[in-house]
């Protein structure tokens, strides 16, 4: 049992404590302390991609229980890839707060940023479905602070409804919990695995009703259509390194997707077949649409690029709903891709935002701003890879997803609306970069007298962290466009374990070779005889499935 496996949440979580409760007063420490816990959990979540490489999965069991009676964290490639894409995003994100100083315009944005990391991370490594829901649920509380640092009666206005729209994801999230355990009388992933497997068709209506809740839940996060709307004025609205590290966020749902719809409800289970191909990809491919559209009609750069959210996020779930391998790898690669793509353009968003006369956003003509060449040639390279245009990762990731689509039947439609957003795509980043920083000069000659005194500050050279953290995130795309092959080949292999679970289920319940007996409804009456499990945990306990050992 690795005690490693428990760091990632660990870490954050007492980091936060500490923040508030030691340095709250300190912001130059909470900057200290905060980057190191985060440069820390950077190299644990290395080590775990190192550990999981090979195709090893790692448990840990909490206060040593095993499952499916105790909580318990695994550690696999799919889990430990999006760890390691969490903390990298992470840093940069916090290089750009201390730099941009948006960390001392409210209180407790370290300590709620170190809660946010714990629930995220917790999400991605938690193998029972209910604990989840209590990631989820940090996550989110975290993120409603986040949400409205620094105030303002417009970003509390969002704010509230981001809260009630979350909370009644979350409200159905419980409802479905409820539902399959009901039904199966377990929540550990690698149990329900097993037991929905094992259940005859004639006893699943509970199980797919929780199936098609569990989905609709995880669309909420993801932001498919028609369940997007919360995002664009939530995303647009809130501070840039939140809404920087809100790209992840949407990720989670994807994740939880990919990881329920491949261990415990599979293509190949009779209880759920159809849920894929009656909804799940026009709804990706509408969202696709309805994003791109919103980047074309846009009049504000910070609501073009969460539509831009929308749209990738449509882009990610196309390669998802096809549910092959080659599917979920390719879904994989744009994920990190369209991950690190977003939080630049939120970052840029800010600086253009600092620096344009008046705060501009609108897409109106203003004077050129100080340092324009360097954030224009940035928001180039960003706008290129989130349009999905070579040479950089968007044009690869965009690539794969077109090829896996070669093996659906709804091919033609899959590469029709793929080509024809990416031009849509391209259309408003550029009308968007030109009108900001090009046709800015436009308007040069009316203000031949210089700024008003209040827009000083705009022509101030551009400050160094921000501009380096940015950077990073650029970098960072130049260099999965480089190792574009070793990365998918990895993405590749980590696809074949999701496809094949019977590794994942034996780790975590330490059973291999066994056997599971549904007992349906009609033997309750039996059942009641079974000997219940006691406070000691002595006896297995009654459920409507019962294993048998061969």
């Amino acid at each position: 049992m690795s005690h490693w496996i428990i760091l990632p949440i660990v870490l954050p979580a007492m980091m936060a404590a500490f923040i508030v409760l030691v340095v709250r007063h300190h912001v130059v420490l909470q900057r200290v302390f905060s980057l190191a816990g985060t440069v820390a959990l950077l190299a644990i979540a290395a080590g775990l991609v190192i550990a999981t490489w090979d195709g090893s999965i790692i448990l840990y069991q909490l206060g040593n229980w095993a499952a499916p009676f105790g909580i318990v964290l695994v550690a696999d490639r799919l889990s430990t890839l999006f760890v390691f894409l969490t903390s990298l995003l992470a840093i940069f994100v916090q290089l750009y707060a201390i730099g941009s100083k948006w960390d001392t315009r409210g209180r407790h944005f370290y300590a709620l940023f170190q809660f946010q990391l714990m629930g995220i991370i917790g999400a991605f490594l938690t193998g029972d479905a209910f604990n989840l829901f209590v990631f989820f649920e940090v996550l989110l509380i975290a993120s409603y602070g986040l949400m409205i640092h620094s105030g303002g009666p417009e970003r509390f206005r969002v704010g509230v409804q981001y809260v009630v729209f979350n909370l009644l994801g979350s409200t159905l999230f419980l409802f479905a919990l409820g539902t399959i355990y009901a039904e199966t009388g377990t929540l550990n992933m690698a149990d329900l695995a097993q037991r929905i497997a094992a259940a005859p068709a004639e006893h699943t209506s509970g199980i797919r009703a929780a199936s098609v809740m569990l989905l609709m839940v995880f669309a909420v996060k993801a932001a498919i259509l028609p369940l997007h709307f919360w995002l664009p004025s939530a995303y647009a609205c809130a501070p840039a390194p939140v809404a920087a590290l809100f790209a992840i966020m949407t990720k989670v749902g994807a994740y939880a997707i990919i990881r329920f719809y491949t261990l415990i409800f599979p293509p190949d289970l009779e209880a759920t077949q159809g849920l894929f191909d009656t909804w799940l990809l026009p709804a990706a491919l509408l969202t696709l649409i309805l994003g791109m559209l919103g980047v074309l009609g846009a009049r504000r750069l910070d609501r073009l690029v969460a539509f831009a959210v929308i749209g990738s996020m449509g882009m990610l779930m196309s390669a998802v709903s096809v549910f092959t391998p080659q599917g979920i790898a390719a879904a994989l690669f744009y994920a990190i891709h369209s991950t690190l793509a977003t939080a630049a353009l939120f970052l840029l968003v800010d600086v253009v935002r600092d620096r344009r006369e008046r705060n501009l956003l609108t897409f109106d003509l203003a004077p050129p701003i100080a340092g324009g060449a360097l954030v224009a040639g940035m928001f180039f390279a960003a706008a290129i890879a989130m349009a999905g245009l070579p040479p950089l990762s968007g044009f690869i990731g965009k690539l794969l997803i077109l090829d896996a689509a070669m093996a659906d039947a709804r091919m033609a439609w899959v590469w029709a609306i793929i080509l024809g957003m990416s031009l849509i795509a391209v259309i408003g980043f550029a009308r968007a970069g030109s009108t900001i920083f090009w046709r800015a000069h436009a308007s040069e000659a009316a203000y031949d007298e210089g700024p008003p005194p209040e827009d000083e500050a705009a022509l101030a050279p551009l400050p160094a962290l921000p501009m380096v953290a940015i950077g990073g995130i650029l970098a960072t795309l130049v260099a999965i466009t480089v190792f574009a092959g070793p990365l998918q080949r990895h993405l590749a292999a980590t696809a074949d374990q999701l496809f094949a679970p019977e590794p994942y289920i034996s780790t975590v319940l330490g059973t291999p070779g066994k056997e599971i007996t549904y007992k349906g409804h009609a033997d309750e009456d039996h059942d009641k005889d079974s000997t219940a499990r006691d406070s000691h945990g002595a006896e297995n306990p009654e459920t409507p499935l019962e294993e048998e050992a061969h």
